[in-house]
């Protein structure tokens, strides 16, 4: 199988600073490069319950931290991307899914990934089902076991 190629730019706030060691950038990259399709230019920040909350809310309208955000500002023919994933969600979800940190982290990185493509899981059980089988099946290639807890 044959790479896109990906430009990363790594960003961990002070406040999500716990996590760098388990965030390797060679590791974040091998694993949202296994869900592109073409070439990337993507910045990955890692935040802080307080930003999480504040980026949540400026964009989506919504009054909590989430675990990933994406904003994709294009996908065609290079995808220009932001993935902002909440240290504190991400950690508490992987606790509560009995999944490793790691584990939890690849997951959301290549949701992410996925969506700045145009892969969306929101807009029908079709959709959700598709994107949902593509995770699974990239996260196996990356030795991670099916996220959502299937066969």
């Amino acid at each position: 199988m044959k790479l896109s190629a990906l430009a990363l730019s790594l960003q961990i706030a002070r406040d999500a600073s716990q996590h760098r060691a388990l965030l390797a950038r060679h590791k974040v990259a091998r694993w949202i490069r296994h869900a592109l399709d073409r070439p990337a230019e993507i910045t990955v920040r890692i935040v802080g319950e307080e930003e999480g909350r504040e980026l949540n809310r400026s964009y989506r309208h919504k009054d909590y931290a989430t675990n990933v955000l994406t904003f994709d500002y294009q996908q065609e023919p290079t995808v220009l991307a932001d993935l902002v994933l909440c240290a504190p969600v991400v950690q508490r979800e992987a606790r509560e899914q009995n999944k490793t940190l790691e584990e939890h982290y690849a997951h959301l990185l290549v949701h992410g990934a996925l969506h700045a493509q145009g892969w969306d899981h929101e807009t029908g059980e079709d959709d959700a089902r598709a994107m949902e089988a593509r995770e699974t099946t990239i996260l196996a290639g990356l030795g991670f076991s099916d996220p959502y807890g299937g066969g």
